[in-house]
């Protein structure tokens, strides 16, 4: 079997056949070395925790609660009236990324159509960020900030790696990293090499996937043994999410991973 030691499963996305408390398991034994989920909330910690112990996985990352999925909600932290529920939700999911483990938590936007945007969004999305910042350092928790992709989410607030990257530096808070992803990244028009190493004071997790399609590195057109290449350039160091749509079963769709980058 590859080494894949510096991969996490995204169990979002991978092995999602079975229940979410099997995939981590099903994550393991293929060899994964993390895992991880934006929404692990349907599981009790202490559950999560005992499942991880009994896997001996570390869980990289999770989401705060993002809103109503079924209004396509993908956050809630630019929106002035929403500034209670946000807070209510950081406290959860820092109790919970506690009980499990779990150093980086993501901090969704949300969305909304550029021609509703006013000043005041903006505003509080950078509030919320601050505020998340600096509970989570004192617990040891990182807050991190991603791009998603027009294609992908339209309206998402933050379109572009260079835009997450814009208001990590505005909201000015040392605890604040960027998940950087490729598939994302290339989605937006942007080229991942460079969006690399632009962002190498700031990246804290990376996610790939290949373009188009969102399948298995190797299916579509983005260069991997580049995209490896320029994270070691940079000195990364962390695990690399597997977050893509395994085009059959994510058992067989495994060959692509190369030995250690």
């Amino acid at each position: 079997m590859p080494d894949t030691s510096r991969y996490s499963a995204h169990i979002g996305y991978l092995f999602n056949e079975l229940p979410l408390e099997s995939r981590i398991e099903a994550a393991r034994a293929a060899g994964f070395a993390a895992v991880e989920h934006p929404a692990p909330y349907s599981v009790p910690a202490k559950t999560m925790a005992a499942l991880l112990r009994d896997a001996g996985l570390p869980y990289v990352q999770f989401g705060l609660r993002s809103g109503n999925a079924a209004r396509g909600e993908k956050g809630i932290a630019i929106f002035p009236d929403r500034r209670d529920e946000f807070r209510a939700n950081l406290a959860e999911g820092l109790d919970y990324a506690e009980a499990i483990g779990v150093r980086m938590l993501h901090a969704m936007a949300g969305v909304l159509p550029e021609a509703e945007r006013k000043p005041e969004h903006r505003a509080c999305y950078l509030e919320n960020l601050r505020l998340a910042a600096g509970e989570a350092e004192k617990r040891g928790i990182r807050i991190i900030v991603e791009a998603m992709s027009p294609a992908a989410v339209p309206d998402y607030f933050l379109p572009t790696a260079a835009s997450a990257r814009e208001a990590i530096a505005e909201a000015g808070h040392p605890n604040l990293g960027l998940l950087l992803d490729v598939f994302h990244t290339v989605a937006a028009g942007d080229d991942p090499i460079t969006a690399i190493h632009a962002s190498r004071e700031m990246i804290a997790h990376v996610h790939i996937a290949d373009h188009p399609g969102r399948h298995e590195p190797g299916s579509g057109t983005i260069d991997y043994d580049a995209v490896r290449s320029a994270l070691a350039e940079i000195g990364y160091t962390g695990f690399i999410g597997c977050e893509y749509v395994p085009a059959g079963a994510t058992a067989d769709g495994l060959g692509w991973m190369p030995q250690r980058p």
